[in-house]
């Protein structure tokens, strides 16, 4: 058998048709005898062509490509509505070989070409009729079809190879052909799948194949309230006969695929009740094993590789993640690369650190900014104490200069919309505490607590701006739903952890000003500021109040700044 560009160069076979050539029939259609241009037509479209009239056509279309004009694109769509794909690897190893050099003698037709091969990037469609009602999908159980997609991918890279600006003409046709949220996961999973795929080779549409996926994601995300798959996992979980444990959380889950041959089998009881969740949960998974597969060459890391991952997807990030309002889950993605190595985090800290101060940043992007520097300083496993005490150092300072700026001016009172990025600084500073309290503890308590006098939080709790009554803590649970995914995630995530009694009973032990170090602390009393005012952290969690019937047990208070009405 010939390699792909072997054959695409060598010369095609010989054959005669109806009428004489291929050639033949053209020159007589442009001179209007159409009788055996509509035979030929007619041939083409019948489904019941065999390979051998396939392979006998392409033979002459290969060299007859020239009279393939624009005046013929009936019969180039003709051509393109073949049955190549699940036929011998002889008609598809010539019709790659059309491909190639239709595309390249006629450009015109590159769009045409551009979306049949991206029509076969899922399941072909069946259709299925219930009655009256068209129920039609994407038939699931093709078990040809990671042979098919190789072959499109083929299909495309020798498109690419011959016409260079394919790119440009590919993206729009990736975006149209996007299936709808509610079409079948495994159209849906396959789909972006490809689409990733893409990138390996065309490495130019990276960011904007990579913008388009978490776009989809953040709508299927947003779609899915938590309440609703706290709901239906609430249903389920009733109606499920094993007793599951009430300390299960998002991402508090045991492997749930099982693997035989190539395919994977999950249970019901592993699927996600609310459908929209479970579509979301399958395609952040393909998402985490893009990433990982990206970052790491032989099982290695590529610094490099991850590199240049990572400021796509910090650009991501930027355009449609900050800007969203109920992003719960997609996020994610950043949380898991930064996992890679404590350069990324501290680099995606710095990042979120500059948006947060920069003034001329839209008040509510900084209060955003400011939301995730909290959620990252307190979930992730992976970013030390060390970190954390100066990004805490570095955010406290900020906050004490604000204070000290608007003291005497005609601002100093408590305003979400005069003071939103203060506000939403001070929630990140106590959320961080309040998880990484026992890290920030450790070793020597009063140490630790002569270091959290040392943040001066007195003077930010009893200033003008008064961040309690807009900061007030509630028992929420930050990410509600069970998922697949989570077993990525896992690993690099920090849970609250309760102080012991005897912790507690230290806590509420005051110091005296002016003491040392091994002295007690006026500062923390172990009690719950009282206030009115709006509940949530993380900026999912905005306008909410809810929490899991069964993973909020051991939450801690969470808080976070709601915005200007």
């Amino acid at each position: 058998m010939q390699g792909g560009d072997e054959f695409i160069s060598s010369p095609p076979k010989k054959t005669v048709r109806f009428g004489g050539t291929l050639t033949d029939i053209l020159l007589k259609h442009e001179k209007g005898d159409t009788t055996d241009f509509e035979l030929l037509k007619h041939q083409l479209s019948d489904p019941d062509i065999k390979d051998a009239q396939i392979i006998n056509w392409l033979h002459e279309f290969r060299v007859s490509v020239a009279y393939l004009t624009k005046e013929r694109e009936q019969l180039v769509s003709i051509l393109l509505k073949l049955p190549w794909l699940r036929r011998s690897r002889e008609v598809v190893e010539e019709y790659l070989g059309f491909l190639g050099n239709l595309v390249s003698a006629q450009t015109v037709h590159l769009r045409p070409c551009l979306r049949m091969i991206v029509s076969h990037f899922h399941p072909p469609r069946i259709t299925i009729r219930e009655g009256d009602v068209d129920i039609s999908d994407s038939d699931d159980d093709d078990e040809n079809l990671p042979e098919n997609f190789n072959t499109c991918h083929r299909a495309l890279q020798t498109v690419a190879r011959y016409v260079p600006s394919t790119p440009q003409f590919l993206m729009p046709i990736l975006v149209e052909n996007f299936p709808f949220i509610n079409k079948s996961e495994r159209t849906l999973e396959c789909y972006v799948h490809n689409l990733l795929r893409v990138t390996v080779y065309l490495p130019t549409l990276r960011l904007q194949i990579l913008e388009l996926i978490i776009e989809k994601l953040l709508k299927l995300d947003v779609s899915s309230p938590q309440q609703d798959i706290e709901d239906a996992e609430e249903t389920a979980h009733n109606s499920d006969s094993e007793e599951k444990s009430t300390e299960e959380g998002l991402f508090d889950m045991e492997e749930d695929e099982e693997r035989k041959g190539n395919k994977v089998v999950s249970s019901s009881s592993e699927r996600m009740a609310h459908p929209l969740a479970e579509r979301l949960d399958i395609l952040m998974t393909i998402l985490f094993s893009y990433i990982k597969d990206i970052c790491h060459v032989d099982g290695k890391l590529d610094i490099n590789n991850t590199k240049d991952l990572y400021r796509d997807l910090v650009s991501v990030f930027d355009k449609l993640i900050l800007p969203t309002h109920a992003s719960c889950h997609v996020q994610y993605f950043m949380f898991y690369i930064c996992s890679f190595k404590l350069g990324l985090a501290e680099a995606f800290l710095d990042h979120l650190w500059k948006k947060l101060r920069d003034p001329n940043n839209p008040s509510v992007i900084r209060q955003t900014a400011g939301s995730y520097i909290g959620s990252f300083l307190a979930r992730a496993k992976f970013i030390p104490v060390v970190t954390v005490k100066a990004c805490l150092d570095l955010l406290v300072n900020w906050m004490h200069k604000y204070i000290d700026n608007q003291d005497t001016g005609a601002n100093a009172y408590c305003d979400v919309g005069l003071h939103g990025p203060f506000y939403s600084t001070c929630q990140t500073v106590f959320y961080t505490f309040i998880f990484r309290h026992k890290q920030l503890l450790d070793g020597n308590l009063r140490k630790g607590l002569s270091y959290l006098q040392s943040l001066n939080f007195e003077r930010i709790v009893m200033c003008q701006l008064n961040p309690l009554k807009i900061c007030i803590p509630s028992i929420v649970n930050l990410f509600a739903a069970i998922t697949r995914s989570k077993k990525t995630i896992d690993p690099f995530y920090q849970f609250w952890e309760e102080l012991s009694a005897e912790d507690l009973e230290n806590l509420k032990k005051p110091i005296k000003k002016g003491t040392t170090e091994d002295e007690d602390d006026d500062f923390l009393k172990g009690e719950t500021p009282q206030n009115d005012g709006v509940v949530g952290i993380a900026p999912n969690s905005y306008e909410s109040s809810t929490r899991s019937p069964v993973s909020s047990i051991g939450s801690p208070p969470e808080c976070f700044v709601p915005y200007p009405q």
